[in-house]
């Protein structure tokens, strides 16, 4: 039996204002193995965006549950909340979303503040990171000193130095050229396999899509296909 570190079961999410009812998701079911690359497809309205707030623990659905390691997660209360985002998920944005302030070293420390680790510990952590993924050099650096797709390199770090379950990357490309931007994907599909972290990527970019493992089509709130990639 395969082991899913990913598991939506009947997913609904329903918003109400006044009398008028919208249904962002619908009867949403899907499993993803260890070590995935995934892309989330569907056009602007469909309910991705609503659908990777849930994945990421950020909002609840009305009905239905989401798996991450098996754990439940729709019932935890925030402080629980908080914990497993801390220890089992990653963020990766098209704005990358570092602190200017910071150097990229301590960018990628900030989700470890939360543990028990030593500062020392920390800082191994994060460089080792960095030069895996050929920032060696570029550690002591502030984000406006890096190239675009060096600080998303930074940001993917930042996600992985927890050892996540899950990295959710919400168009992660967006801001880069496509070079910079295909140098990502491959990197992410790289990091995917090595390090058996399942990844999930919203994009509206269907070449980019195809370079994953499967793409899951969402439409009018509901997984309309999940397509294997060749």
């Amino acid at each position: 039996m395969p082991h899913y570190s990913v598991q939506v079961k009947n997913l609904e999410k329903v918003y109400r204002s006044g009398d008028i009812i919208v249904k962002a998701l619908e009867g949403v079911s899907f499993s993803l193995t260890e070590g995935e690359f995934v892309a989330i497809v569907g056009p602007s309205g469909s309910g991705k965006s609503t659908l990777m707030n849930i994945l990421g623990t950020i909002d609840k659905p009305t009905k239905g549950e989401v798996y991450i390691d098996g754990v439940p997660t729709s019932k935890m209360t925030g402080n629980e909340l908080a914990e497993f985002r801390n220890k089992k998920l990653g963020f990766i944005f098209q704005a990358y979303n570092l602190i200017v302030g910071l150097t990229a070293e301590k960018n990628v420390e900030l989700p470890l503040m939360a543990t028990q680790l030593s500062n020392e510990e920390r800082a191994e952590r994060a460089g080792n990171l960095l030069s895996s993924l050929g920032l060696a050099d570029r550690k002591r650096l502030r984000p406006p000193q890096l190239s675009g797709g060096q600080q998303q390199r930074v940001a993917i770090a930042r996600a992985l130095v927890s050892n996540p379950t899950l990295i959710l990357a919400d168009e992660p490309t967006g801001n880069l050229d496509s070079k910079s931007g295909d140098e990502v994907i491959k990197l992410l599909k790289k990091v995917s396999k090595e390090r058996k972290v399942t990844i999930i990527i919203v994009t509206h970019n269907l070449d980019i899509a195809k370079n994953c493992d499967s793409i899951i089509h969402i439409r009018d709130g509901k997984l309309e296909k999940q397509e294997v990639v060749k």
